[in-house]
C-alpha cells in the first residue's frame, strides 16, 4: 500500500522534473531505514525487561544472592516502553568503568513495569519508587532492607547521562561504603 501511494505520488503532474522525483525518492529510501532502524532498536529493547517476570519472586531471589555474595540489589525500576531506561542501560553496559563497578559490588535487577505487568506488589514493597519517574533506581541489601531511592533525572545531563554522577552513586551505595570506620582508640595516659 505504501509503495502504491509512493508511485502514485511520483506520477503526479506536480512533480515534473527527474531530478525532483529523484530527491522524493531519496527522502522516502531514507524514510525506510530510519523506520527500520527505530523498529530494530525498539525490538532489541524488548529485551532489557521481562514483562512475564513475577517481580516479588525476581527480588527474592536477587536478595537470597545477594546475601550470599555480600553484594548489594540495584534495582533499575522501568519498562521496555521508556527511553531513558533503554539509555541508562545501555550508558552502564557500554562503559568498562561503570560496567565493572556494578558487576563487582551489586546485583543488577531490571524490573518490569508496563501496562501487562506494574509489579505493584514489588512497588510497595520497595516504597514506592514509581513515584519519581522511569528509570528509579533503588538499591537493597541483602536482608532485603531499602536502602535508598535514586531519582535517575538527577543523574542526566542533555540527552543522556552523566558518567561521574553514576559512578559516585554506584560508589556511594557499594556495602563497602557502608561499613562505617572503626573509630580512632583512646590514647590513654
Amino acid at each position: 500500500m505504501f509503495t502504491e501511494f509512493f508511485e502514485l505520488f511520483l506520477n503526479l503532474k506536480v512533480i515534473k522534473t527527474t531530478c525532483m522525483k529523484k530527491k522524493i525518492a531519496g527522502i522516502f529510501v531514507a524514510a525506510i531505514l530510519l523506520t527500520s532502524f527505530v523498529t530494530g532498536f525498539s525490538q532489541e529493547a524488548k529485551k532489557l525487561y521481562d514483562p512475564s517476570l513475577d517481580g516479588m519472586k525476581q527480588l527474592k531471589e536477587a536478595i537470597a544472592s545477594a546475601k550470599t555474595t555480600g553484594k548489594h540489589l540495584f534495582i533499575q525500576y522501568g519498562g521496555n516502553w521508556c527511553p531513558w531506561c533503554i539509555k541508562f542501560a545501555g550508558f552502564c553496559k557500554d562503559d568498562p568503568d561503570i560496567s565493572k563497578l556494578i558487576s563487582d559490588n551489586y546485583i543488577w535487577v531490571k524490573l518490569n513495569y508496563s501496562p501487562e505487568n506494574k509489579n505493584l506488589p514489588s512497588n510497595e514493597y520497595l516504597g514506592n519508587p514509581k513515584r519519581f519517574g522511569f528509570p528509579v533506581l533503588i538499591i537493597v541489601d541483602g536482608k532485603g532492607k531499602v536502602l535508598h531511592i535514586q531519582d535517575s533525572s538527577l543523574l542526566e545531563e542533555g540527552q543522556g547521562y552523566n558518567k561521574e554522577k553514576i559512578t559516585g552513586f554506584l560508589k556511594n551505595w557499594t556495602a563497602a561504603a557502608l561499613i562505617p570506620d572503626k573509630p580512632a582508640e583512646t590514647v590513654k595516659k
